[in-house]
């Protein structure tokens, strides 16, 4: 492709609203293009690069057995309802009515779909197991679009379904899925780890996401360095270590002026913060009678811990959680600032399991300007459910082997859920056995974001000057840039030469033909980020030769034209095999 001909416009400034190297980068070389919040066009050198991601895809899903499909982006809304999840999902589900008032649903994610399709074409064990895949649009309404294709709203995702007559079935498909998505992270250049996370709304029994390590990321990830555990800190367990046992004292009312937080609270009575119990008020739609209503939680854990909201809903089988309005918390009895359960009724009270373990704690006395000291579990108040329901801090101990834990920021570039019979018994999808018995089709889900993938490849491969694409996912494999301009018949007739070749050779080439500065073409050059660099210019020419660079290089060296295609075809081929080393055997850790 000649520049001269590229939709292509590079900017020298990024809009004011990227904030990420990534979003900032990719918005600057022309790669892709804001429409709304969360919604972005792909411009043809993002399409080239988001079509090797998506091919890299296929390869490892093909390998694995998986049979790509296609399947609709909008679904009646009554497969939705089948499955419960069209009530269990908040605002984030795009809906609408069609033409004949039908409720609608833009595809989320395609469990239903695929289910509906097998309880139609699935009737045997002959035909178990099963994967297919496809790579399609998504539409989730996030309120908080955020740092370019990390965060949107309108995605492409690479989702795969694994279909199976038993749970031994499941756990092979998951564990290919396991270290297939490893292998397509790794041929894209960027480092991940897996960690357990929650089901979230896809429901099941088992979850991994893949995470790659970055500050911009969002999820915060437990990991032991000693033993290797890891998970997503919104389910991440760990060792609670008990006080010393003490006698329960007599409960105390103490003036605690302006003291309505832990903080200022263990200050004015000089007293550790796990001496105190700190509540948290929460709203959570819960069940009820066939609907949804919601209920007011006073959530209790020590005051040196933090509410985890994900335990907290799923203990409760929340819809949706949200934090307590000042309103609601007075309309319970309790006094912000200054609350506990002592004393209140009607309130379904949560208490971290510690708690109980925990005597003669500092809580609130409902009373502006005074807390309750020695307040004990059990003989001052009680609780409706007790539970693990903090969350992992740095430093905390490993579940498993006692070492001191530490966070990390990540985002997430892929899941895989074993769904089990999640949806299949909700949709009807059985198949008799070779007894002939019904049973349930056992399911996996196993899903990557093509452009968030995108993404943290451009967050992970940059410098100052811009990207340096892994050549696996480059636009382009070489970049010719021509410096003799239209004045120069030399110049622009070996680069031209050069650039038919590479063609008819099969070498995928961008050719900047453009009457432009050098300074110009070299900016953008290392702008878009093509992994291999050739010159042309009259230096070179005199000399018989090109300047041949690697972006991810400083060097710069000549090459002689009879050598060039030689040398360019034995560098994409070491940068091929750069990447192929580290497409390794990962251990599964179920």
């Amino acid at each position: 492709m000649r520049v001269s001909q590229l939709f292509n416009v590079t900017l020298r400034e990024a809009p004011a609203e990227a904030e990420v190297a990534s979003h900032q980068l990719l918005v600057r070389a022309g790669f892709i293009r804001q429409l709304a919040a969360g919604i972005f066009s792909y411009l043809p050198l993002g399409r080239r690069t988001l079509t090797k991601i998506e091919n890299i895809m296929r390869e490892e899903m093909n390998a694995i057995g998986g049979q790509e499909m296609t399947m609709p982006v909008v679904h009646p809304a009554d497969i939705w309802k089948e499955t419960q999840r069209w009530y269990q999902i908040g605002t984030e589900m795009g809906r609408f009515k069609d033409k004949n008032n039908r409720d609608m649903v833009l595809a989320m994610t395609h469990e239903e779909v695929v289910a509906d399709i097998v309880r139609k074409d699935i009737r045997s064990y002959r035909q178990l197991p099963r994967l297919i895949y496809h790579i399609q649009t998504k539409w989730r309404d996030d309120p908080r679009p955020r740092a370019g294709l990390i965060r949107v709203r309108e995605f492409t995702m690479k989702d795969s379904y694994s279909l199976d007559a038993d749970w031994e079935g499941l756990d092979k498909q998951y564990r290919a899925h396991y270290q297939a998505y490893f292998n397509i992270f790794h041929r894209c250049g960027i480092p991940v780890i897996a960690v357990k996370s929650d089901v979230g709304m896809m429901g099941g029994k088992m979850a991994h996401e893949y995470m790659y390590l970055t500050p911009i990321g969002e999820d915060t990830l437990v990991i032991c360095d000693n033993c290797g555990y890891s998970a997503n800190r919104q389910i991440a367990f760990f060792k609670k270590t008990p006080p010393p046992p003490e006698e329960p004292l007599p409960a105390e009312k103490v003036y605690t002026p302006e003291a309505k937080t832990i903080e200022a609270l263990a200050n004015y009575l000089q007293i550790p913060k796990q001496k105190t119990a700190k509540a948290v008020f929460m709203v959570a739609t819960l069940p009820d009678d066939g609907g949804y209503k919601d209920t007011f939680i006073f959530a209790i854990v020590r005051g040196d811990m933090e509410l985890n909201e994900t335990k907290l809903a799923n203990i409760l089988k929340a819809k949706e959680l949200r934090s307590a309005t000042e309103e609601e918390i007075i309309a319970t009895g309790a006094v912000p600032g200054y609350a506990s359960p002592v004393g209140l009724k009607d309130v379904l009270v949560v208490v971290d399991d510690l708690i109980q373990q925990s005597p003669n704690l500092v809580a609130g006395a409902n009373e502006e300007g005074y807390h309750l000291k020695n307040v004990n579990y059990g003989r001052d108040y009680s609780a409706n459910i007790v539970a693990d329901i903090t969350a992992a801090q740095d430093g905390d101990a490993c579940i498993r082997c006692g070492a001191p834990l530490r966070t990390a920021r990540g985002v997430e570039v892929g899941n895989i859920f074993k769904l089990g019979t999640r949806y299949s018994d909700a949709m009807g999808c059985t198949f008799l056995d070779k007894d002939g018995v019904e049973k349930p089709i056992i399911m996996g889900s196993y899903g990557i974001g093509s452009g968030r993938l995108m993404a943290c490849i451009a967050e992970e491969h940059h410098d100052d000057q811009g990207l340096i694409w892994p050549i696996t996912v480059a636009p382009y494999e070489v970049e010719i840039v021509s410096l003799g301009g239209h004045q120069s018949e030399k110049v622009q007739t070996v680069a031209d030469r050069l650039y038919q070749e590479f063609l008819d050779r099969g070498i995928e080439v961008l050719y900047d033909d453009r009457d432009e500065s050098p300074g110009v073409k070299f900016m953008d050059a290392d702008l878009i980020g093509i992994p291999i660099r050739l010159t042309v210019s009259e230096r070179t020419v005199q000399q018989d030769a090109v300047e041949f660079k690697r972006r991810d290089q400083s060097e710069k060296r000549l090459v002689q034209l009879s050598e060039v295609y030689a040398t360019v075809k034995h560098e994409i081929e070491l940068l091929h095999q750069e990447i192929r080393s580290k497409v390794i055997e990962v251990p599964f850790e179920g």
